[in-house]
């Protein structure tokens, strides 16, 4: 088992936060410092930990500080497979897997640099207030509400105009000038952006409505229509976890003529509905609206739409709470959510799970494609989720986290392996989690300590 301690603490106060983010924890009189930990796979650098902590591309079995980051980082974010930090100075840091470009560095910088966090090149003039990030794109927001991006992707993530799928520097996305976009959120190759206004623009792979409704018949993905489902077999979580990345991976090669968007447009049947947030899995969306509704769209092949119905588009999820956020990640679905209490005048936070529960990512027993309390989380005041590939993480309001799913690679930062098909704690020391984020399969931390 390994085990790695390291409690270096930030220098300086935490002096802004992010519009798009709020954490829900309190941290206290405000003497707190701040720092980012990691743990999880480290065979793509996206730990940012140095091979003198753990070795080359080795993994970290519990929550670890990043050195080599400003004092001031006020948000993270994870790609599938690179790690994001923002400063409250308005810079933008990265880290991890850079054979798309999406560090915004050289790419022929060598391999073994890439845990090495570095400024983002080609912001100079723009105070980043939010970053967000793909499999092989990166995106950041500035303090005008601008978007930018850049990496390389052949499924027009990038904004950028028909055909255009690489940008080695960080480029604004002219489509989308004039708009405040506060939030963004990406799958494997669909983008979703919220604007301050509660007005909502899609662009990149548009097949089985995860864009919503572009014409009057929306393409089918190949995964969708012809790949056999993992669940309906006797099998292992690993077994399971290694034939689901197979189809996924099978169903992307083979798709031809994909059904690209290269240019972000209004989701029209959401015109006269403000957009409160989003959550973009790997081929399927989550939606949050005014009207305390929750929709989702795209890929069900794991059920992690959360809906008996079948439509192809933008429809409510089965759920009846009024909900407070969502994630979603390769094949489930999360989503805080508020429940009356005995009284009804009182309401109390609950986590709700749905959709592929191979490594027992959705935290409970029941069936897997209705939405469902975690039972685990029942006595907590859930405060935000993450989901990654096939694990959670969930922070509560007095900064502790949880995390339950798929063990491998150290992700859940429980010092081993071993799966967790509950809710469990884990040890951050004397930190309180201010902002918990998953990637594929590892993860990153902003906390405080008091």
């Amino acid at each position: 088992m390994l085990r790695f301690l390291c409690k270096r603490r930030a220098a300086t106060a935490f002096v802004s936060r992010c519009r798009s983010f709020s954490s829900g924890v309190d941290c206290g009189n405000g003497s707190s410092t701040f720092a980012v930990m990691s743990f999880g796979d480290g065979s793509q650098g996206a730990l940012g930990l140095p091979s003198s902590v753990i070795g080359f591309g080795a993994d970290a079995y519990e929550p670890t500080i990043v050195p080599g980051l400003p004092p001031d980082v006020v948000s993270v974010s994870a790609g599938h497979y690179h790690s994001l930090a923002v400063t409250a100075e308005g810079e933008l840091w990265a880290w991890g897997r850079n054979n798309e470009g999406q560090l915004g560095r050289d790419l022929l910088e060598p391999r073994n640099l890439w845990n090495e966090p570095k400024r983002v090149e080609g912001l100079s003039n723009v105070k980043v207030q939010a970053a967000f990030a793909s499999g092989v794109i990166s995106v950041a927001i500035g303090d005008d509400g601008s978007i930018w991006t850049w990496g390389r992707s052949k499924r027009g993530q990038l904004g950028h105009g028909k055909g255009l799928m690489e940008a080695l520097m960080p480029s604004r996305v002219k489509a989308l000038a004039g708009e405040d976009i506060t939030k963004v959120s990406l799958g494997w190759g669909h983008v979703l952006a919220q604007t301050a206004d509660g007005k909502l623009f899609g662009w990149g792979y548009s097949a089985d409505g995860r864009l919503g409704r572009l014409e009057e018949t929306v393409k089918t993905s190949p995964l969708d229509s012809n790949a056999e489902l993992p669940r309906r077999h006797k099998m292992t979580p690993s077994e399971a976890l290694d034939v689901a990345e197979k189809l996924v991976l099978e169903s992307i090669e083979k798709e031809k003529d994909m059904p690209i968007v290269w240019e972000p447009y209004l989701i029209e049947e959401l015109q006269s509905l403000p957009v409160t947030d989003i959550s973009c899995g790997l081929d399927h969306s989550l939606l949050m609206c005014g009207d305390n509704t929750m929709l989702s769209g795209g890929s069900n092949i794991y059920g992690q739409l959360g809906r008996e119905h079948q439509g192809v588009g933008l429809f409510p999820v089965d759920i009846s709470f009024r909900s407070l956020s969502v994630a979603s990640g390769l094949g489930h679905s999360l989503a805080i959510c508020e429940l009356p209490t005995a009284g009804g005048n009182i309401f109390r936070k609950a986590l709700f799970s749905w959709g592929w529960n191979g490594s027992s990512q959705l935290g409970r027993q029941g069936p897997e494609s209705k939405p469902l309390v975690v039972e685990g989380l029942l006595e907590e005041n859930p405060a935000t989720v993450s989901c990654g590939r096939v694990h959670s993480l969930a922070t509560t309001s007095t900064g502790e986290l949880w995390a339950w799913g798929c063990g491998k690679n150290g992700r859940l930062g429980l010092g081993s392996s071993f799966d967790e098909s509950e809710p469990t704690l884990v040890d951050i020391g004397d930190y309180k989690v201010v902002q918990a984020v998953a990637g594929f399969d590892h993860n990153l931390l902003l906390v405080a300590v008091t």
